[in-house]
């Protein structure tokens, strides 16, 4: 990880609607599906807020980065049980021993995603599962994507296919984001037009703004908990052995 977007990921992790929203969703679906006390294990902790979380509600935590800087401040901060590791190679865990993996907007950045869910599947325990989330819709795919390092955005079936692939099977996928969708096709769109490239950085704004981009993110959480949604910039799921 770039030092300084990790820096930015410390700066705003507790209060930008962004982290707020996804940390909501993402421990709500943990919760709901892998319910504590259990193992969980993060590939790829950034600041190790998401890790902190899972602790405070009861899980077992560790987590791996191929982040030096990221796993030194994951330990100051008090989680000892997380180390730098490749999460393309296998994983330094035992067989059937991991309740569930969390992968949050990971399986974009890795050039073989299939071989990483592959090792992530070998250390789940029966009935364990793997919660992510992606960015959805390759034709989105800008030089935000590219100043971050993804390889690739992702559709519906591109996440079964890699998820088969891995002897995984979908028990839950729906897309989020949805209320920010129109906004980034428009952003997108004229910086393509205008020939500018897009800084990779979350777009900072007002606390009032902050204040309602994060009351629709809950209340599209509590749509996702009912119905699915047509439409989102990114995927998030549920997958299972």
């Amino acid at each position: 990880m770039d030092p300084a977007h990790l820096q930015e990921l410390i700066d705003l992790e507790d209060t930008y609607w962004w982290h707020v929203a996804k940390r909501e969703l993402v421990t709500r679906l943990v919760t709901r599906h892998f319910p504590a006390p259990g193992r969980l294990v993060e590939g790829g902790i950034g600041s190790c807020r998401n890790l902190l979380e899972f602790r405070a509600l009861g899980y077992n935590v560790q987590g791996f980065d191929i982040s030096e800087r990221a796993v030194s401040y994951g330990r100051q901060r008090g989680l000892e049980g997380v180390r730098v590791h490749d999460l393309g190679t296998p994983w330094p865990l035992a067989p059937s021993s991991v309740t569930v993996c969390v992968m949050l907007d990971v399986l974009e950045h890795l050039a073989d995603p299939v071989q990483v869910l592959k090792h992530a599947a070998a250390c789940l325990e029966p009935g364990g599962g793997i919660v992510f989330t992606v960015p959805a819709y390759p034709w989105l795919f800008s030089s935000w994507d590219k100043r971050l390092g993804h390889y690739r955005r992702y559709t519906r079936r591109m996440i079964v296919e890699q998820a088969a692939d891995a002897g995984l099977g979908v028990r839950w996928l729906n897309r989020w984001n949805s209320f920010t969708l129109p906004p980034a096709i428009a952003l997108r769109t004229l910086n393509r037009l205008r020939g500018r490239e897009q800084a990779a950085e979350f777009p900072r704004v007002s606390s009032p703004v902050n204040w309602l981009l994060k009351t629709a993110a809950r209340c599209e959480r509590k749509w996702l908990e009912r119905l699915p949604l047509p439409c989102g910039l990114s995927l998030v799921g549920v997958l299972t052995r």
